[in-house]
């Protein structure tokens, strides 16, 4: 089988085909760095890490774009209350996000790179919006116009005439439509500023994801991904930003996770129910928040209770303790490995291959764990016995490497 990826843009599963055969550009919205990162957090970018592992496991060679925003209105509201400059909040939390995620077993991105550091590549994309007048100028501010692009809400599937504005969309009574969004923003006092041929000031959210990913990946790429709360305004923005200025489709591939709720509610700064990654990892073992946050499908919601962390880390008992089990064996792991007929990687690589099926990949990998217990209790001393144990055994540690699990010694 395979590969078949749900593309948001398409609402439907549709084989994947990179735009060069064995080569995958993808690109992910990263956090605004002005606070710390929560579980939701976890979950997107764990998400897009076992996608990239995946890809990587089967032969692909990835080219992976995660950003920073770290010039954003959260950030100088953040610095403000702190006391310190915007740059020394960003900086704070960008060395924060990277010991939440190295705790994670997060890969690194091919590249990672920071808005303030393509102010130039941002500036050059505006100018071209506004050559082309898709976007007009207001003073010291740059907007694009959406009623100049044509296909605006086709990957959110709303529609101009049907939205009312207010709903994560900046409200300003000198804009031509009430939806038309900033891509430059004047200084105001006190706030961070870059030099522009508009005056001082800086980039809208919006545009720097649509100035990076064509400087890393080119103006068409496979995999455009983030979560679900993205979708609109934001990806919504960047096609309109991307394809109004290039002419040419964006992302060939739409990819949303769904969001994690706390014990039943909505995640929300309002109810006050914002876990930390950093204060969950004080309580469960980082292999089980991954092993929990892979077991429902990334595109739906899935509840965080300590009932179900507590089964996760139950769950990662067992197999530590399979695989502890075959390595305290010392003629078995150095053993060649033999295609048995259960094939454990073989189906796990095909519930990937639907949509990155990890809950059913994971089940797989249960499988293999009850199977390789039960050869084992046998106590059987034959060739082929142990050789079935390694083979069992190396696919367990294959399908572990794309769950980014099982990274420490078992003991």
């Amino acid at each position: 089988m395979s590969l078949r990826i749900y593309n948001t843009i398409e609402r439907k599963k549709v084989p994947f085909e990179p735009v060069q055969p064995g080569k995958v550009s993808m690109y992910v919205c990263g956090p605004t760095v002005y606070d710390s990162c929560h579980i939701g957090h976890a979950r997107s970018v764990i998400v897009f890490d076992v996608i990239l592992k995946y890809l990587n496991a089967t032969g692909l060679e990835v080219t992976y774009v995660r950003n920073f925003t770290d010039v954003d209105d959260k950030i100088i509201n953040r610095a403000v209350q702190l006391g310190i400059e915007s740059h020394e909040v960003a900086e704070r939390y960008i060395k924060e996000f990277y010991e939440d995620m190295d705790a994670l077993n997060i890969k690194r991105a091919t590249i990672e790179p920071k808005a303030t550091e393509h102010i130039d590549k941002i500036i050059a994309l505006i100018e071209i919006l506004l050559k082309k007048e898709i976007a007009y100028r207001i003073d010291g501010d740059i907007y694009y116009s959406v009623d100049k692009f044509k296909d605006y809400g086709k990957l959110s599937g709303r529609k101009l005439e049907d939205m009312e504005a207010g709903a994560r969309v900046e409200i300003d009574e000198r804009k031509n439509n009430p939806f038309d969004f900033a891509l430059w923003k004047s200084q105001k006092p006190g706030e961070p500023y870059w030099e522009s041929p508009w005056g001082r000031g800086r980039p809208g959210w919006h545009i720097e994801c649509s100035a990076m990913s064509s400087a890393y990946l080119g103006e068409t790429f496979d995999i455009h991904g983030g979560g679900k709360d993205l979708i609109f305004p934001h990806h919504e923005n960047e096609i309109a930003q991307s394809e109004g200025a290039f002419e040419k489709p964006f992302a060939k591939y739409w990819v949303h996770n769904g969001f994690v709720n706390i014990n039943h509610e909505k995640m929300s700064k309002s109810l006050g129910n914002f876990l930390l990654i950093k204060d969950i990892l004080k309580s469960y073992h980082p292999d089980s928040v991954r092993l929990f946050l892979l077991s429902n499908h990334y595109r739906s919601p899935i509840d965080f209770t300590d009932k179900a962390m507590e089964e996760s880390e139950a769950a990662l008992d067992k197999i530590y303790s399979a695989i502890q089990r075959v390595e305290e064996i010392a003629d078995i792991t150095g053993k060649d490995f033999i295609n048995y007929p259960e094939g454990y990687w073989e189906k796990f690589c095909e519930s990937m291959d639907d949509d990155f099926n990890t809950a059913k990949g994971i089940g797989y990998l249960f499988d293999s764990v009850r199977h390789i217990n039960r050869l084992l209790d046998e106590n059987s001393n034959s060739d082929e016995i142990k050789t079935i144990i390694n083979s069992i055994y190396a696919d367990i540690r294959k399908m572990g490497d794309v769950i980014g699990i099982l990274s420490e010694p078992a003991e």
